[in-house]
């Protein structure tokens, strides 16, 4: 089979949100002579009730293969596999009973994907969630009728951990960062030197496993990318001018 971007199959009204997918050899494989794919748009934060998820399961097991990824990298729900005569049905049902509308695809702006930002996460640095969903709405147009050359992507970190890989997955990627200087409690990084059970370093993430007592030297300052850090008697030190913000001192020592 080989994919078909852009304008092959579709909805009415729609350049993009199906993916066209044909087999060479529909006389040996007549089940996936045609075997579209759709791209639904996803809400802010991927956030769904479980009532919704089984009413979208089941209208895909009556409309197509039955066959989803939950999400792939442009971010959407992908519906994998359904025959042409099915796609307005089931576009139908997405906006007049589920209230949901197609992603992007082919040559338009890509359905925006955020983190779970500060609905979740106390590290996010703004509103990934209202972000996303105003650049969904905003641009609207350019998701579903592609203008452009090639594909475009916008795609929301909370914070520098990157939980959304905006870096890597787009072409515009947002970063929540903070504007004044990292504030340290030094009482705290104090108890992780001294490897109070209180204060297991990467809020204990790696337990299970006997690393050796924690070594602040090693596992934070070392590893500092712009060598910022430094220890001075007991108290930690950090030139906040050159520090990039990647939060891996906070990681290691989140209290």
């Amino acid at each position: 089979t080989h994919w078909k971007h852009g304008g092959i199959v579709g909805v009415f009204g729609y350049g993009g949100g199906v993916i066209g997918r044909y087999c060479d050899q529909p006389g040996m494989f007549p089940g996936v002579e045609h075997f579209h794919t759709m791209r639904v748009n996803q809400p802010a934060g991927k956030y769904y009730t479980t009532d919704y998820l089984r009413q979208l399961t089941k209208l895909w097991d009556m409309r197509g293969s039955g066959m989803t990824n939950m999400h792939g990298a442009t971010g959407d729900i992908i519906l994998l596999g359904t025959t042409t005569p099915q796609l307005e049905e089931v576009f139908w049902e997405l906006t007049h009973n589920l209230d949901q509308d197609l992603g992007g695809s082919g040559s338009n702006l890509r359905t925006p994907a955020d983190c779970l930002g500060s609905s979740r996460c106390e590290y996010a640095c703004y509103d990934t969630n209202a972000l996303c969903h105003f650049l969904t709405n905003e641009y609207q147009d350019e998701l579903h009728r592609p203008a452009f050359p090639y594909k475009f992507k916008f795609k929301l970190d909370g914070c520098p951990n990157g939980c959304v890989a905006s870096i890597a997955r787009s072409d515009m990627s947002f970063i929540g960062t903070w504007k004044d200087n990292i504030k340290i409690d030094q009482d705290a990084v104090n108890k992780y030197i001294e490897n109070d059970a209180a204060y297991p370093a990467n809020a204990g993430a790696h337990k299970g496993r006997d690393w050796g007592p924690f070594d602040i030297q090693k596992e934070v300052i070392n590893l500092c990318p712009t060598g910022c850090m430094k220890m001075d008697g007991k108290e930690l030190k950090i030139d906040n001018p050159n520090c990039n913000r990647c939060m891996h001192c906070i990681n290691v020592m989140p209290r």
